[in-house]
């Protein structure tokens, strides 16, 4: 049932819980635009279901998948633990066209369908894209919040406490909602989402800025690890690309508490001088964390460092290569269902 436009989920009591929360599963959504992947479409397919099988480990996958395609996913990803669902989408990409979840105090789930414009209008039809969110939780049988802006999931966290991190470089891009002002932005944000304060970065990684980025989404850069704990990718090298850019990052959130009032404890991952994937990019399975590798010198050191920042989570790596030609990581193309969703009614 979608909701009165009036009534947001704040004003319903309703607050997005964080990642680290306990899910009842994880959304994804099948390479289907060709003309990204190209001679990549492949290779994406066998990597997402890499992405899929990983997570399957820890909590259910929900492979959302074109009308037809139900059955390659089966062969693909190989495990009862990941039920394809058919319905039309244009990308793969669920944490940014995909429903965002949200809670209130009784435990009650309903879903946001934020406005999506295909990253500022980068390529067409993402006419089903834009749909899905509201599709996905009409099929849960969940209330449905239309957001009157664009907002794709990652450019935000959430710690469930009334914080919200995200970057300057992609919420104040005209492309998206070039009528509001930075205040409204930060309305829209505490309204749709639970919150109470907005946390800016300066910036996303520079490659997200091309044909195919979206303009500098936070996750990768960073990913909140837990109350009041930010991880911060951070080349050391002054060389590296996005030495200068990680500097101001890390001065946004020294200078900025969070919305407890709890000065933010930064962990810093270097990634190398210029790393092939953004290992900040990782999802947060229940007990695990799903990393992107790109076989290459920076992998050991960097699963090592996060090894010590999820001291309770086992560290699962998965080929990031392909889906960061695409452009993004296993943050990208997966979406947390929180726990007590009963997921079963999707197929």
């Amino acid at each position: 049932m979608v909701q009165n436009p009036k009534i947001t989920p704040a004003g319903a009591g309703f607050l997005m819980p964080p990642e680290w929360a306990r899910h009842a599963g994880c959304l994804m959504a099948w390479p289907a635009r060709a003309e990204l992947w190209g001679a990549h479409l492949d290779e994406a397919k066998r990597d997402y279901a890499g992405v899929a099988r990983a997570i399957a480990d820890f909590e259910p996958v929900v492979m959302v998948c074109p009308p037809g395609t139900a059955g390659e996913v089966r062969d693909l990803c190989g495990t009862d633990h990941i039920v394809p669902v058919e319905i039309p989408i244009d990308d793969s990409w669920s944490r940014d066209s995909g429903p965002v979840f949200v809670r209130d105090g009784l435990g009650e789930v309903a879903v946001v369908q934020f406005g999506f414009n295909a990253w500022g209008g980068r390529w067409y039809p993402h006419d089903d894209d834009a749909r899905l969110a509201t599709r996905i939780g009409e099929r849960l049988g969940l209330r449905v919040f239309q957001a009157p802006f664009v907002l794709e999931g990652g450019a935000f966290y959430v710690d469930g406490e009334g914080t919200v991190l995200t970057t300057e470089q992609c919420l104040l891009n005209p492309n998206r909602n070039p009528d509001l002002t930075r205040e409204e932005i930060e309305r829209g944000l505490c309204d749709y989402l639970g919150a109470s304060k907005v946390v800016w970065l300066p910036y996303g990684h520079s490659f997200d800025v091309g044909p195919e980025g979206t303009d500098g989404h936070i996750d990768g850069v960073a990913q909140l690890v837990g109350p009041g704990h930010v991880l911060l990718e951070a080349p050391t090298t002054p060389g590296a690309s996005e030495y200068a850019r990680a500097r101001h990052n890390l001065a946004a959130l020294s200078a900025t508490p969070d919305a407890a009032g709890r000065a933010f404890r930064v962990s810093l991952l270097d990634p190398g001088p210029d790393a092939a994937v953004s290992y900040a990019n990782h999802y947060l399975a229940n007990d695990a964390v799903i990393v992107p590798v790109n076989g290459d010198g920076t992998d050991e050191a960097a699963l090592k460092a996060l090894a010590e920042v999820y001291p309770g989570r086992e560290i699962v790596a998965v080929p990031g290569a392909t889906i960061a030609l695409g452009g993004g990581g296993p943050h990208c193309v997966t979406q947390q269902i929180p726990d007590g969703v009963d997921i079963s009614v999707l197929w």
